[in-house]
């Protein structure tokens, strides 16, 4: 029998207020987790932003989405992890309907530059000036 890989997407907002060295750490710490127990496929670091309303008092969190191909298990154990650790503010795990790697390769294939050919430039012929 073959083993079930899903596609999953994981959106965790980090806690900002300890320093970018104590963010990045929780960062790392996650991405090292899914890369020992999954393949990953994507990851956007979008940044230090603004929260719509405050969490924990906190107006700022660093978000980071990853995309990543697992067994069905482990989104429910990451999930867990998440929650214990206090420096993960909040945290979102979805099952993706398509496969994320077929998706970013047909991206990539689209995004990559056509070689474009040369084009001489025409001499441009005297044209006569009109007079008003």
């Amino acid at each position: 029998m073959d083993k079930v890989i899903n596609s999953y997407e994981v959106m965790f907002i980090a806690d900002v207020s300890k320093g970018d060295a104590a963010t990045e750490a929780t960062l790392s710490k996650f991405v090292s987790i899914i890369e020992a127990n999954a393949e990953v496929v994507d990851i956007a670091k979008w940044g230090k932003r603004r929260l719509a309303y405050p969490i924990n008092d906190m107006p700022e969190g660093f978000y980071t989405v990853v995309t990543f191909k697992s067994a069905p298990e482990f989104p429910s154990e990451l999930e867990r992890l998440m929650n214990i650790d206090e420096s993960v503010m909040r945290s979102l795990v979805i099952k993706l309907e398509y496969d994320a790697a077929e998706k970013k390769a047909k991206l990539v294939e689209v995004s990559e530059p056509v070689t474009e050919e040369v084009v001489e430039p025409v001499a441009e012929e005297a044209v006569p000036a009109v007079e008003e």
